[in-house]
């Protein structure tokens, strides 16, 4: 092959997208193969802890998602009846992190990410994987059912249940159930404010987030048997679960339909992948790391994933060597939070209740402390696409400085 590197990436979600969007930063021909007839994820949102807003600053992109993003403020840990276990400071986050945690829904993120790369760079409605992983000495080959294609990367975003890992480790288990199902809904949700909130009782959990757009993010997960459904509809299995826990949940379940109800068991990867490459194929988010969503890190990983591989593009061993150590041990950290979160014993639900609230009021900065390994990440490359230093990495926001603290 000539002219410019040729990358294609298979998988046109939020890791597949960033690692589009960096890669073309960085001056490759990049081509993105979605299965699904469009980008437009799902009815969700997501997350966007201070790691994954300084990696998306290496693409430029940080401040345009910060402007475009809830800022969640101060909220915290509830039981069903309302009481609040822990609280969370949403200044505390931002001073120490140099950014706070941010909402917005998935839908806006992969807009903005397909905004980063060249209009004719994404084919949809294109289902594709990996004939050949390459080697040194020849490229890369991916299959589509319009022919095969030569690539000197293929970036392999193509989800939980990722045909491309299967081809790299035939061997491996794949994923495993994680023992609960999960909820989301996306409604408008007028006159009604309320604080960011996560409740626990037991064996389920409910969270609700303000975004922006004046719409509500909520989501549920209640451990049930792996393949199960309502028997009637989704949002009356909710009713049935949630409907007397404290405000605004009520509201929020008498606001949705039974249409803008979704529900997915939830998987992820217990046993590590030995590498995240094999020849020139290396694999990214859910592919090569899948996680429960209880730490809420699992699209921030993908981020930070193609961030970094977009670094160390030339040398796939050094990009598995600086990713699976870190999504492994958050991989395991969500699982344990998982379990804790899920706990279903009267008694040992009364115990974690009792320590947390305990926890919170003699060291409210402990979940910080805790977080610091998480948040704290700093991508390798500077300077930066935006021609900004961001927080964290070399210099830190203060009160007053820059967007920050403005009152949103």
């Amino acid at each position: 092959m000539t002219g410019s590197k040729r990358a294609v990436v298979i998988g046109g979600g939020i890791g597949g997208m960033t690692a589009a969007a960096a890669l073309h930063t960085t001056g490759w021909d990049v081509t993105v193969l979605e299965r699904a007839p469009s980008l437009q994820p799902i009815g969700a949102a997501i997350s966007l802890a201070p790691n994954s807003l300084r990696a998306l600053d290496v693409i430029g992109l940080g401040d345009e998602i910060r402007d475009l993003a809830a800022w969640q403020g101060d909220g915290g840990l509830r039981t069903p009846s309302g009481r609040w276990l822990s609280r969370t400071d949403a200044a505390a986050v931002t001073a120490r992190f140099g950014d706070p945690l941010v909402m917005l829904h998935r839908a806006t993120l992969i807009n903005c990410l397909a905004g980063r790369v060249p209009q004719d760079a994404v084919r949809t409605g294109v289902a594709a994987t990996v004939v050949d992983p390459g080697e040194a000495t020849r490229p890369a080959r991916v299959s589509t059912p319009d022919g095969e294609m030569e690539a000197d990367l293929v970036v392999a975003a193509d989800g939980i249940r990722s045909a491309v890992r299967r081809v790299l480790f035939p061997d491996h288990p794949g994923t495993v159930y994680s023992g609960f199902t999960s909820w989301r809904v996306v409604i408008p949700l007028p006159g009604v404010e309320f604080a960011s909130h996560e409740t626990w009782g037991r064996g389920r959990i409910w969270g609700s987030h303000p975004l922006k757009d004046g719409r509500v993010y909520a989501y549920a997960a209640a451990i049930t048997p792996a393949g199960g459904r309502a028997s009637d509809d989704e949002k009356a299995e909710l009713l049935r679960r949630y409907g007397d826990w404290h405000d605004p949940i009520p509201a929020i379940l008498a606001a949705a339909r039974p249409e803008d109800v979704l529900r997915h068991d939830v998987h992820h990867i217990a046993a590590p992948l030995p590498a995240y490459h094999r020849g020139r194929v290396a694999l990214v988010g859910d592919a090569a790391h899948a996680m429960p969503p209880t730490l809420g890190q699992g699209g921030n990983q993908a981020v930070e994933d193609a961030v970094v591989l977009a670094h160390h593009h030339a040398d796939l061993a050094a990009y598995s060597a600086a990713r699976l150590p870190r999504t492994t041990a958050i991989a395991r950290r969500a699982v344990k939070v998982g379990r804790l979160g899920m706990m279903t014993g009267r008694t040992g639900v009364a115990v974690r209740n009792t320590v947390t609230a305990a926890l919170s009021r003699a060291a409210p900065l402990l979940f910080l402390r805790g977080f610091e390994d998480i948040a704290g990440w700093r991508p390798p490359q500077a300077p930066y696409a935006a021609g900004k230093t961001p927080a964290g990495n070399g210099q830190r926001r203060t009160p007053g400085e820059g967007r920050l603290h403005r009152t949103r």
